[in-house]
């Protein structure tokens, strides 16, 4: 049975007591919480991770609907929600995804707002805690209390930035209680600069441990999830420090011109410390912290599949998971849930929703029924003629249930496939004992894996002028695809192949300058190529609550 070593409890008599002056009876004392350097580290610290799955809409980095994953993987090329005669309208939303036409006052993105910065308001308050407390600790506690709170705390910004460019940068408890709201804003850099410099930073503070694994460290941010991140922000940081992103593609900073200091040596950067560094470019960077990686024992499963499995906890290749256990976590996972046709769900014993697909250019992509269809395909995908446990299903009309790939359309109310058109999410393996229409299921859900890394490390390569071509076939020949030269086409093709349904989509096409143009049925907005749809809106409701706040470029008056 899969269990963390430390308990996680809400945080709700924490976060409340800054908006009451009351004082409950039964409210737990301040001292009784945080009586010893196990209550500060449960309370403070372990909490934080009560928030990296979730249960709500629009909360979890993944597992949930209308949040992060929806912002970053509906909006693209790789999949969609169709609406589907009366289901899935819902008032335009999914719609509005595919097509980019979300605007300031969309609550999901309100909701996702107000989720990145609860943790970050918490992770503030935290470190507080371990100041007022520190008279409990030992100087190596505080050190990594407050290296795991700042690292989490970097993570969100990480999220927050991606999305929504210039936001707040709130450092401390005492700014939050005497605003209104935040206070203003930074670019988009500064917070990226923020974020890199932070996770270095604590980088050598953090456990040197795999953090999918069972045991203390399960779940946790550790160094090799803090490298993970690093490569991915240095891969991106063409975008990141575009502060006037509204200027086109073409204008954003060069890779090789933007320069990191990371270590010369094994010896890796500490709060106040003095090492030898050596500068290198955004590509340098990315190679050097995927590198990492390897060097902390990441490698490729045999079988790709198995980092999906119901029992994917001891997987090589997986850096960063949501722990799930239908018995022990309140964590969701929706996915599955909401794509399988009913009667797909019903033989599984769920009541399954019937929406996301794959796009057409999707399974285009994966030569769908072609006699050189990608090996991957079966794993990620449920199409054709749907067969459980051997045995075909059928629907209420006694024909068998058959996805059709190619029929998918934004509205399908008209269509005579409007239940069956789309190719399914078959990613994660089935947990026939899951509880909750599958929501709630024993697989972890994967956030960070190596084969990620090295198809980043292929493309930094590319772009830096070297080449990619053995991190990319290494991924190629594990599911036993023909040898491809690295081009940055072939690895952007190669991404969509090997991380579909992992939430990458949107960052990648952003970073390759496509995420505006035309595809798959999506047209472009007027107006869309200068680039200001690759961020989202500030939530109006936050500008209403704080003036200093301003709203993104391409968004005011528009879209209404």
């Amino acid at each position: 049975m899969k269990r963390y070593r430390f308990l996680f409890l809400l945080l709700a008599a924490l976060s409340m007591t800054s908006c009451l002056d009351e004082h409950p009876k039964d409210q737990l004392d301040e001292d009784a919480i945080y009586g010893s350097a196990s209550d500060i580290y449960i309370n403070a610290v372990a909490s934080l991770y009560n928030y990296i799955g979730g249960a709500n809409e629009s909360e979890g980095i993944q597992g949930t609907c209308r949040g992060i994953y929806d912002y970053n993987t509906l909006t693209t090329d790789e999949a969609m929600i169709p609406i589907r005669g009366g289901d899935w309208y819902d008032g335009g939303l999914w719609n509005a995804m595919y097509q980019h036409r979300w605007s300031a006052d969309d609550q999901s993105l309100y909701d996702t707002w107000k989720y990145l910065y609860k943790v970050i308001v918490l992770a503030n308050k935290s470190l507080d805690i371990i100041s007022n407390k520190s008279a409990l600790l030992s100087a190596a506690q505080q050190e990594e209390y407050r290296a795991e709170i700042r690292a989490i705390r970097a993570m969100f910004y990480y999220y927050a930035m991606d999305m929504f460019g210039r936001v707040p940068l709130v450092l401390s408890s005492a700014e939050q209680l005497h605003s209104s709201l935040f206070q203003g804003q930074a670019d988009r850099s500064s917070i990226f600069q923020f974020v890199f410099q932070e996770l270095q930073q604590v980088l050598p503070s953090l456990p040197d441990q795999h953090s999918n694994k069972e045991g203390n460290y399960y779940g946790r941010i550790t160094q090799p999830v803090v490298n993970f991140l690093l490569a991915k922000l240095a891969l991106n940081a063409e975008i990141y420090m575009y502060d006037d992103w509204t200027q086109g593609y073409a204008n954003r900073p060069k890779g090789s011109d933007i320069h990191f200091s990371v270590p010369a040596s094994a010896v890796s950067l500490r709060n106040g410390d003095k090492v030898d560094c050596r500068k290198l470019n955004a590509w340098e960077t990315c190679i050097y912290y995927c590198d990492k990686l390897a060097a902390e024992g990441y490698v490729l499963e045999s079988d790709d599949s198995f980092n999906f499995s119901t029992h994917n906890e001891t997987s090589k290749e997986n850096i960063f998971t949501i722990p799930m256990d239908k018995n022990i976590y309140t964590n969701q996972f929706h996915y599955l849930f909401r794509s399988y046709h009913y009667t797909h769900g019903g033989v599984l014993g769920w009541g399954s929703e019937n929406g996301t697909c794959a796009t057409i250019s999707t399974m285009k992509a994966n030569h769908y029924g072609e006699a050189d269809e990608d090996a991957r395909c079966k794993m990620n995908f449920v199409a054709g003629v749907v067969k459980v446990d051997g045995h075909e299903l059928l629907m209420d009309n006694g024909k068998p249930l058959e996805y059709q790939p190619f029929e998918v359309a934004q509205n399908l109310t008209n269509s005579k496939f409007v239940k069956t058109a789309g190719a399914r999410m078959a990613k994660y393996e089935v947990d026939r004992t899951s509880y909750m229409d599958g929501k709630l299921q024993s697989n972890d859900i994967v956030l960070f894996r190596y084969a990620d890394a090295l198809l980043m490390k292929a493309e930094a390569k590319v772009r830096n002028g070297e080449n990619g071509d053995e991190e990319l076939n290494r991924i190629r020949a594990r599911v036993g695809m023909p040898y491809r030269k690295a081009t940055l086409d072939n690895i952007l093709e190669e991404r969509l192949l090997e991380l579909v349904w992992e939430g990458w989509r949107r960052q990648d096409l952003i970073r390759f300058g496509k995420f505006t143009g035309a595809y798959d049925l999506r047209t472009p907005l007027q107006g869309e190529s200068s680039g200001y749809t690759t961020v989202f809106p500030i939530p109006q409701k936050c500008i209403d609550l704080n003036s200093e706040l301003v709203q993104n470029k391409g968004y005011v008056n528009i879209l209404k």
